[in-house]
């Protein structure tokens, strides 16, 4: 006898029955990307694996051996800079893979890509430590770069329809607290990491290679159990006592109508938020990679209370100030990370456009405040506004899935997302470029060091300004390109909707309730919350550096 019952991964097995409570999502969605997000903080990997050979110093290669013979050499050492497009791949892979199988992950549901995702960025992990066993460099960019970026971009956006589903009420805050797990990723995994390769170092052996088999395996259990926590609710499923407004006092903004991820490349409003996400990105990006460089040089000696400048301190005294830098930066990455809580949430309440002309005009005050700030020598007023600004970049990665389902409906807003993150890939080589060129190109005329960043904080306010003009230009789609009831009803069989969950052959009783004990929720927030809040701990220990 023949069944047609689904498989364990499939989207018609984890469809909600009645009770199931809805807060059971996000933690899962949080095991992963707080997996994930390690990607913001794979650079403290760098100066221990441009050492791997010589532990103590390393043995450079000779001048005939460019980037692409470090990319097989066994004999000597990798440049920090050859590293760092292990970064660069992760960015523009995770763009990459959202765009391409986005669609894909909205018929299979989140649990299947959920389960690809850890696959590919713990196998991938697993590769990059074989490959720093043989001193490979070719397959840490294959392992980590290529195939973990792939596992990046569906992880990603794996729970970005499905929280937006199950929290109809609260859109902002719901995809908020997912991708402030990506945010907070780095803020476990660094320390983590350091701690591990402290423990495995040997006189022989920076540590480095027994790390990545570490944080790959647990990883691989909490982005486990992240995917097989993700449940989807029923089609038409309503929070308990919420009504949907009627349409015609709803905020026009926010449609009820859906459109198909093949048509978006051809609607003017996604290319406007597309800008609108790269520019705010670009700005805040192009930032983060200086701010500890720009803290120290512009400031200098007057971070440890000596009045002189930069290029007139000593060795000790620039490693004080490298110190007090790095505290800077731990304040800007729990800036990042709150931010995109805060400003997600609020969004509900703003809505989606406003909070995004907060952002840019906000911003661009910030932005154009630092030269004066710096010029006074105000170090307080210059770390402010950086917060500020790193809060809402932060803020405009959580924001923007809420901001694409108002607009085009939630049928397949995660694919829709999926395409959008191309504008970070995008801004992930745009924003750094423009900085560190610039940067560059002011050293070379001369200009003093504490100087060379006022132009560009004042292109950045360019850009700003670009997005400010586009987010304006978005208004309301025209019906043309929303899917007519046949095709959302189409969309929805290949999606495998039902219209409850007894509607499909379940494990157990068919017809039971899933309702959960108050514990189990508890227990599921407390398994990403604690180490969360290690991260946190960690990097407040950071952060105190700064203040002292």
């Amino acid at each position: 006898m023949t069944t047609d019952s689904p498989g364990l991964l499939d989207k018609e097995r984890i469809i909600a029955g009645p009770g199931f409570n809805r807060w059971l999502v996000p933690p899962a969605a949080l095991a992963i990307h707080l997996c994930i997000g390690m990607a913001y903080g794979f650079s403290v990997f760098w100066l221990p694996l441009s050492k791997a050979l010589g532990i103590k110093e390393a043995i450079k290669c000779g001048p005939d051996v460019g980037f692409f013979g470090q990319l097989f050499t066994t004999t000597c050492d990798w440049q920090i800079s050859t590293l760092g497009w292990m970064y660069t791949l992760f960015f523009v892979l995770l763009g990459s893979s959202a765009a391409i199988w986005g669609g894909w992950l909205e018929r299979v549901g989140p649990r299947k890509a959920g389960v690809v995702s850890a696959l590919c960025w713990c196998g991938g992990m697993l590769f990059s430590a074989l490959g720093v066993y043989l001193h490979q460099f070719w397959m840490m960019i294959v392992g980590s770069g290529i195939i973990g970026g792939i596992g990046l971009g569906l992880g990603y956006i794996s729970p970005v329809s499905t929280l937006i589903k199950w929290f109809p009420d609260r859109r902002g805050m719901a995809t908020g607290m997912a991708i402030m797990g990506f945010g907070g990723g780095a803020m476990i995994g660094s320390p983590l990491a350091a701690d591990l390769m402290k423990h495995f170092a040997t006189p022989t052996d920076v540590g480095v290679m027994q790390t990545f088999v570490v944080m790959a395996l647990v990883y691989f259990v909490f982005m486990m159990a992240g995917a097989f926590g993700y449940r989807v609710p029923e089609t038409g499923w309503k929070p308990s006592g919420w009504t949907p407004p009627p349409a015609q006092v709803s905020n026009t903004m926010i449609t009820q109508r859906h459109v198909h991820v093949s048509k978006v490349w051809g609607i003017p409003q996604f290319w406007l938020i597309w800008m609108v996400l790269c520019m705010n990105v670009s700005a805040g990006i192009g930032v983060i990679g200086m701010a500890s460089p720009m803290l120290q040089e512009v400031f200098g000696g007057t971070l440890i209370g000596i009045p002189a400048k930069f290029g007139e301190l000593d060795k000790d005294q620039l490693k004080a100030i490298a110190t007090v830098a790095a505290g800077f930066t731990a304040l800007l990455s729990l800036f990042n990370i709150g931010g995109r809580f805060f400003w997600a949430s609020l969004s509900d309440k703003l809505g989606r456009k406003l909070t995004y002309i907060v952002f840019f005009v906000l911003g661009g005050a910030m932005y154009f405040s630092v030269p004066g700030s710096a010029a006074a020598g105000s170090i307080v007023l210059f770390v402010s506004a950086f917060c500020i600004i790193l809060s809402m970049y932060g803020g405009g990665f959580a924001t923007v899935p809420a901001y694409l389902a108002d607009i085009f409906g939630t049928q397949m807003v995660g694919a829709i997302h999926g395409r959008l993150l191309t504008a970070w890939a995008t801004a992930g080589v745009l924003g750094p470029v423009v900085v560190n060129y610039m940067r560059e190109y002011q050293l070379g005329l001369g200009i003093p060091r504490e100087q060379v960043y006022n132009q560009t904080m004042y292109i950045l306010v360019g850009m700003l300004v670009v997005g400010l003009v586009c987010n304006l230009l978005v208004k309301p789609l025209d019906a043309k390109w929303f899917m007519t009831d046949a095709e959302l009803a189409e969309e929805k069989r290949l999606a495998h909707e039902r219209a409850s969950a007894s509607e499909m052959v379940r494990s157990g009783d068919a017809t039971g309730s899933d309702t959960v004990s108050p514990t189990v929720v508890w227990l599921a927030w407390a398994a990403v919350g604690i180490p969360l809040a290690w991260g946190v701990y960690r990097t407040l220990q950071s952060v105190a550096k700064f203040f002292a």
